[in-house]
């Protein structure tokens, strides 16, 4: 049996398909889906102008004014290493950001230089995350008593 060109031509293309296929990623997973933004401290930050990162540290100050809002991370000002900035059109987005002092928290965004310092501009909650907060963090370990303290206050009258 003779076979055509085209059905030739057929089959070979169908098996390189199959072959290709087995490669493929699944339909429901974008093919060019970006990395998550890497975990970095505030005094990381500096690193990284211009790139979408998420910045972690201990909210040390929040200072809210009239036209601006400052989270500054891990010291107060001038001192911190990194700021989160609010304007007024995003405030409503953190109602309670005053609340946010001495808790661990994640701020993603594209860090901007401003007067030599890396900040972030928050205009959605979704920016901000708690990690931590001053209040729910582990009570101190307990150590266990040794056998003979058992007794101690006893042995000692």
């Amino acid at each position: 049996m003779k076979l055509s060109p085209a059905i030739f031509a057929l089959c070979l293309s169908l098996s390189t398909a199959a072959v290709f296929a087995e490669d493929a990623k699944p339909a429901d997973q974008p093919a060019d889906k970006p990395a998550a933004p890497k975990k970095i401290s505030a005094l990381e930050a500096t690193n990284y102008y211009d790139k979408t990162m998420i910045v972690t540290g201990k909210v040390a100050q929040v200072s809210v004014r009239p036209t601006i809002t400052f989270i500054n991370l891990d010291k107060k000002h001038p001192d911190s290493p990194f700021v989160a900035i609010v304007f007024p059109r995003a405030t409503n987005q953190f109602p309670d950001v005053k609340n946010l002092l001495g808790k661990q928290v994640e701020i993603k965004g594209k860090i901007a230089k401003h007067d030599d310092k890396p900040q972030i501009i928050l205009s959605s909650s979704n920016q901000l995350t708690v990690i931590e907060s001053a209040t729910n963090a582990p009570a101190p370990a307990v150590p266990a008593a040794k056998p003979e303290d058992k007794y101690a206050d006893v042995l000692s009258s």
